[in-house]
């Protein structure tokens, strides 16, 4: 599994509430990606970052994801670009279904 964490800045701090708005927005564009096994939305204590973190199946599925477009789509919504982490995660636990999963 790979695990990918996007950071953007925010051009101003935004609330919980406005965020929860804004994400909530785009959400079912995830609910179909081929190889994306979850999303978390990304809010800082201060309002003042915003992001998501993916878990994939693969490098390649995240890969056909963070497109150039993408990229674009997220700078005009959020007001800046995305920085794109990768990282393995070999095991994975899940303390809601009392699973621990490896790839």
């Amino acid at each position: 599994m790979v695990m990918t964490v996007v950071q953007f800045k925010l051009p101003a701090p935004v609330s919980r509430d406005k965020a929860k708005e804004l994400y909530t927005g785009t959400a079912p564009r995830y609910q179909q990606v081929d190889g994306l096994m979850r999303k978390y939305y990304l809010l800082s204590e201060d309002g003042s970052t915003g992001g998501g973190v993916y878990l994939w199946k693969s490098k390649a599925h995240a890969e056909k994801l963070f497109t150039p477009e993408w990229c674009q789509f997220i700078k005009e919504r959020y007001g800046a670009d995305p920085v794109i982490s990768y990282f393995e995660s070999p095991v994975l636990v899940d303390n809601l279904t009392g699973e621990i999963s490896t790839d």
